[in-house]
């Protein structure tokens, strides 16, 4: 029979969280926000923020903090535009043309390594959540596509929680351009590891210390599950509890909300 260790405080240094669905839901915060990033601390745990979301800078995610009376640093703060560009950057280490289907947090951490968007001779079409996609950008990506730019989505969230509900994510966007230019889009962020990896590294942690938490099953939690971190769910998102006791390998921990599982972890 396997033997299931539940973690304790004491072997475990850091969490990664998941901001939309586990801190806030858009505009709105979820509980206690400063309480329980406080009471991380009191546990002696590190704390990382990794976020598929693309369209806000990291100045803009500090501002966001400090609007619900919460200070981190710009540090712990990991964005899928900032990972996009990173990828990018490997690849092309000149920088160069691309077309952007994005907003601020996208076009900036592109143009801090030198891509600047362009409508023609395009190394890559690079796609996140843009609230201002329409046909025009869909048909002028497509045909780019099928001159020969490469298709690189910052994530695949097909919805994102808000106050209204279930909105369109960034994963729609790429369904339409998948869809329209027959190709596969490169994924930069969860599930992907890379955004955990450079988290981890950031705070000088092992996959085996780091709790990764997460409100989707099939992003945040199969991101933790493939860099090697336990895993924990919360419901506060978009995951109901019948679909997280389904998922396998299962989270180690399915939770209410974030202040639910800090209890837990200090049990």
């Amino acid at each position: 029979m396997e033997v299931i260790i539940k973690m304790t405080k004491n072997n475990l240094r850091a969490l990664l969280l998941d901001m939309d669905g586990v801190l806030w839901r858009d505009t709105q915060p979820i509980g206690d926000l400063p309480g329980n990033l406080q009471r991380a601390d009191d546990l002696g745990l590190q704390l990382a923020f990794v976020t598929n979301n693309a369209t806000r800078t990291v100045e803009q995610y500090l501002e966001k903090f400090r609007g619900f009376g919460a200070e981190p640093r710009p540090e712990q703060i990991f964005t899928t535009a900032k990972a996009t560009a990173r990828h990018l950057a490997a690849r092309y280490p000149d920088g160069g043309a691309v077309y952007i289907i994005g907003e601020r947090g996208l076009q900036e951490a592109l143009a801090e390594l030198h891509f600047h968007h362009a409508e023609s001779e395009c190394l890559a079409v690079v796609a996140g959540l843009d609230r201002a996609f329409d046909y025009e950008k869909l048909q002028r990506a497509s045909l780019l596509i099928h001159a020969g730019a490469e298709l690189i989505g910052t994530n695949p969230d097909r919805t994102l929680p808000s106050p209204e509900g279930q909105v369109p994510g960034a994963g729609a966007i790429l369904a339409a351009l998948e869809a329209a230019s027959g190709a596969k889009a490169t994924i930069i962020g969860k599930p992907e590891r890379a955004l955990l990896d450079a988290a981890m590294e950031q705070l000088g942690v092992q996959a085996s210390e780091s709790l990764m938490v997460g409100d989707r099953i099939e992003t945040d939690i199969a991101a933790g599950q493939k860099a090697g971190c336990p895993t924990a769910l919360v419901l506060s998102g978009v995951t109901n509890r019948q679909a997280a006791e389904a998922w396998r390998p299962t989270p180690d921990y399915i939770e209410e909300d974030l202040a639910a599982l800090l209890e837990e972890l200090d049990r």
